[in-house]
């Protein structure tokens, strides 16, 4: 029983990391365990990094060829919970988070990931600098695969917002780094709540 954060930057000690840390930390101090990964562990080395939808429904023939791929999409499916983060790249999510979760069709034939809880984090060069867009986007990958999205709000904090939003440099924003520890025990709490 896991949470996988996965981090959407091609920088594997970078902000997001940062944040997606702290997510992990505190759902460890609620006693579920969490497992952060990088999308670059599983884009890098690709001949064709894109889904080309050479098939439908998808027959995972890049997986094949693929070992950090396969390896990626087998946690995603074993995970109890999913947490999302990627810097702001032009409004959005990076490239490289975009190109992994496009290869997870499968996954979504599957049902593999319906109704595990599931959250984003997202950090911007600026204040107000495309992050809610960027959760927004978050959020619509993590709804294609049919799962249930939880905020930051949590019973002994309060309603939270749509996930967590930080300015880098991430280690300096403690306000981002304390809704990273809240969104980090609500989304144990919700696997928790979900295995009992």
């Amino acid at each position: 029983m896991y949470i996988l954060a996965i981090n959407g930057s091609p920088d594997r000690k970078g902000n997001t990391a940062i944040l997606l840390q702290a997510v992990v930390d505190a759902a460890g101090q609620e006693g579920v365990e969490g497992r952060l990964v990088h999308v670059m562990d599983a884009v890098k080395g690709q001949k064709m990094p894109f889904c080309v939808a050479c098939s439908s429904p998808c027959k995972e023939a890049c997986h094949e060829k693929d070992a950090g791929l396969r390896e990626m999409c087998d946690a995603l499916e074993g995970a109890a919970a999913v947490v999302l983060g990627s810097p702001v790249y032009f409004g959005t999510v990076s490239a490289q988070l975009k190109a992994l979760w496009d290869k997870t069709r499968a996954i979504r034939t599957r049902k593999s990931l319906v109704a595990k809880p599931a959250a984003a984090v997202s950090v911007g060069a600026a204040r107000f600098g495309g992050q809610e867009t960027t959760l927004k986007a978050l959020h619509d990958m993590l709804l294609v695969q049919g799962m249930s999205i939880v905020g930051e709000g949590a019973d002994d904090a309060d309603a939270g917002h749509q996930g967590v939003c930080a300015q880098k440099p991430a280690q300096d924003d403690s306000y981002a780094l304390e809704r990273a520890g809240i969104l980090g025990r609500r989304l144990a709490r919700e696997v928790k709540k979900a295995a009992s």
